[in-house]
């Protein structure tokens, strides 16, 4: 059971929760649509990530849609989720060498994206773990 009472305005648990202040959850959902869609990353990597910071970020709503599936991935995505894991352990103090081994794969605006993804998921799923979303 969540900490606070679902209000009555968004349309999934987590948006019920953020809905106390619409304005909020309006401009975040926008975001998380955004950051979610196809941009310079594809959805299927980004969706790697997402599954990978939701097994250590403590929201049990975000760990129950699946751990990360890395069969048959490709090298982009495999290389994106171990920045994640990386992000995840240094907790953002991450070296200019990994940014480095980024580089080769990834183009400014490729990493740019990726990171803002990494830092929004994470807040969001620390709104779901602080608010015990399950």
């Amino acid at each position: 059971m969540a900490r606070i009472i679902e209000s009555r305005f968004g349309e999934t648990p987590f948006q019920r929760l953020l809905g106390h202040n619409q304005q909020i959850m309006e401009r975040w959902s926008e975001l998380g649509d955004l950051l979610a869609s196809e941009g310079r990353l594809l959805p299927e990597l980004k969706e790697q990530v997402r599954r990978t910071l939701a097994q250590k970020n403590g929201c049990e709503y975000c760990r129950v849609k699946g751990r990360p599936d890395l069969e048959g991935v490709d090298e982009k995505t495999a290389l994106a989720v171990g920045f994640t894991e990386v992000f995840l352990q240094q907790k953002g103090n991450i070296t200019d060498t990994v940014f480095d081994v980024l580089r080769d794969s990834f183009t400014e605006e490729e990493i740019s994206e990726l990171c803002a993804f990494l830092c929004f998921t994470t807040a969001s799923q620390y709104f779901g773990a602080i608010m015990k979303l399950t």
